[in-house]
């Protein structure tokens, strides 16, 4: 047991003093920053990381091993060349350690392609990129215009290109050119030119300022490195989306950049541009002149053709004499006879009329007016009639019939006689049955007063020759009278003796509406 609460062995930095993380890693830090200052390294690009930052992080390696490197946002704008994956670069920096995660790593300074051959693999990936894209193909270049009005040149103000390029212009056929200045070379050549050419496409038709009908992109040689710029992404997108034409004049002849292949067209130099843009006007003064040559001499020939034409038809066509003679002669044969059929016309006219007027002979015709005029006559109306249709006539000669009066007269009376048959029916449907009350009133009242009603009380009714007796003192013997009782008629019959009947009581109800005598059917009887 003894063994086991034994002290270890006093060994190797048993006595070295104990430290914490923080300070281990600063104690490393400034060993590897104090050893390694500032390096150089020639490596290839493998992961790059651009975060919002503006930082880029990237991997330096070769064949055995890698070196994490980071650039910083302020050094990464200024670069000339952005590390692309696969590049073979040379960077130069200084190393220090990142103690978040227990490494080193190197903070680049500057970096630069390393060598010829990697800015060329570099330039072959980024064309192959951009030709995927279809931003190289045939079917998007414009034409050139002929004599384009204003021509835009991207290029710098201070160079010899500009003076090549408007010196030739001068030559060939002056036109009006408006230059961009910008920086062909560095580390803002992209960015400048790629604005130009947008600025150029943004300007307005019948604006201030002339929008171009060409541009021209134009610089002197160089190595691949000044031109670098012209190979830039943001610059070959912009030649690709300009809207004018564009003629791209980068370098010397055997230069080639990327911007060559997105332009509608490729100039070898400068000076090779401007004679794309425009033609020659001496050279289009002597063929305008030699094709007036040739018109003035086409029209000659046309005109000398048709002449040999015109006298061989005239040849073939007989005389105007021959062609006129026969009219003429059947002309006079015509005329020496027209007098006489003008005679001959004229005596069968005047016979027509000879037979026509004697047709409508005045004694004729009042021969055949006799007759119709006494048939007239004795069917003639009275003379109240003929007055009437005078005075009618009369009146009919001063107020002429209009038919739009009579229409408009038609019409208002038509709406008189409409209101008034409103108002009439409106009033009848009022009066109507208070009328067909008083009507019952008096059909009831008259029922009661009648003498009907007095008979059926026991009372008689007695008339004489149809007249009603309202006195028996005037009743005589021999007098034939006919009595009505309630319900029924007697016959008449015949007064006898000399008592007359006694009058009815004077308090009984007289009927006012006079009996009339009931019908008999002629039988006699005695009334006592």
């Amino acid at each position: 047991m003894s063994d086991l609460f034994d002290d270890d062995e006093p060994g190797a930095g048993g006595n070295a003093p104990t430290v914490t993380i923080s300070e281990l890693s600063g104690a490393v830090k400034r060993a590897i920053e104090g050893g390694f200052g500032h390096v150089r390294v020639r490596a290839e690009v493998g992961r790059v990381s651009r975060p919002r930052s503006g930082h880029v992080y990237l991997d330096l390696k070769d064949d055995r091993a890698v070196l994490a490197s980071v650039i910083w946002k302020g050094v990464a704008s200024k670069l000339r060349t952005q590390p692309e994956e696969g590049m073979e670069v040379i960077v130069t920096g200084r190393l220090t350690t990142f103690a978040g995660q227990s490494r080193y790593q190197m903070v680049i300074e500057s970096l630069a392609p390393a060598g010829i051959g990697a800015l060329m693999a570099m330039l072959e990936k980024r064309r192959t990129a951009l030709a995927a894209e279809g931003l190289f193909d045939a079917e998007r270049k414009r034409p050139i215009p002929f004599l384009p009005k204003v021509i835009g040149v991207v290029t710098s103000p201070s160079g010899a290109v500009i003076r090549d390029i408007l010196h030739r212009l001068r030559d060939r056929f002056p036109r009006e050119v408006l230059v961009w200045p910008v920086a062909v070379q560095g580390e803002r050549c992209a960015e400048q030119v790629a604005a130009a050419i947008r600025g150029f496409n943004a300007l307005q038709p019948g604006g201030p300022v002339p929008r171009p009908d060409l541009l021209i992109v134009a610089r002197g040689g160089g190595s691949l490195e000044d031109l670098w710029g012209f190979n830039e992404e943001i610059v070959v997108r912009a030649a690709a989306d300009s809207e004018i034409p564009l003629i791209s004049a980068v370098g010397h002849e055997t230069d080639t950049t990327l911007i060559d292949h997105a332009a509608d067209r490729r100039a070898p130099t400068p000076t090779a541009a401007a004679e794309m843009a425009v033609p020659v006007r001496a050279e289009l003064r002597a063929a305008l002149a030699q094709l007036d040559e040739r018109r003035v001499g086409g029209m000659s020939r046309m005109l000398r053709d048709r002449s040999d034409r015109i006298r061989a038809n005239a040849r073939a066509l007989p005389r105007p004499q021959a062609l006129v003679s026969e009219r003429r002669q059947r002309l006079d044969m015509v005329g020496d006879k027209l007098p006489a059929a003008l005679g001959r016309t004229a005596d069968r006219k005047r016979l027509a009329l000879t037979w026509a007027g004697a047709a409508l002979d005045p004694a004729r015709l009042t021969a055949r007016l006799a007759e119709p005029r006494v048939t007239l006559r004795k069917l003639s109306l009275s003379r109240a009639l003929q007055g009437r249709i005078e005075r009618a006539q009369n009146a009919l000669s001063k107020h002429r019939l209009d038919p739009t009066v009579l229409s408009r007269s038609v019409t208002q009376h038509r709406e008189r006689l409409t209101a008034r048959t409103d108002r009439l029916t409106r009033a009848a449907a009022r009066d109507l049955p208070d009328r067909r009350a008083a009507l019952a009133s008096l059909s009831r009242t008259l029922e009661t007063l009648s003498y009907e009603k007095t008979l059926e009380r026991g009372y008689a009714v007695v008339w004489r020759d149809g007249e009603l007796v309202k006195d028996g003192n005037r009743l005589t013997p021999g007098d034939r009278l006919t009595i009505a009782f309630a319900g029924k008629v007697t016959t008449p019959v015949l007064v006898e003796g000399e008592a007359p009947p006694q009058p009815m009581p004077e308090s009984k109800p007289k009927p006012r509406t006079k009996p009339r005598p009931p019908k008999t059917d002629g039988g006699q009887g005695s009334l006592f």
